[in-house]
């Protein structure tokens, strides 16, 4: 069995509102719950590719590319999720700067 057929695809993007519509509808997620939802995803792939390695380390019916796959893909989202936070810290500090 190729390894890569068994990645999910990724979702495609929903828009987080609709132009010109406010934010406090029912129903609407707010930046911080984005933020929270992102974290939790990115622990859950690192959850699981710690727990391929495990099964690989012990002989687990996990084969070495699944387990390389896992490891790379919480790599990977590790990574964005570190780019993501070095982009609000600096945009923070941008606005601290203006002048009021």
């Amino acid at each position: 069995m190729d390894p890569l057929q068994s990645l999910s695809p990724l979702a495609p993007l929903q828009p987080l509102m609709e132009p010109g519509k406010a934010s406090t509808e029912a129903g609407s997620t707010s930046f911080s719950d984005l933020l929270k939802q992102a974290m939790q995803e990115v622990s859950d792939v690192e959850h699981s590719a710690d727990q391929e390695a495990r099964n690989l380390m012990t002989g687990g019916a996990t084969d070495m590319h699944s387990a390389i796959l896992a490891v790379q893909k919480a790599d990977v989202s590790f990574q964005m999720m570190m780019a993501v936070r070095s982009k609000l810290i600096s945009a923070y500090q941008e606005v601290m700067r203006m002048p009021m």
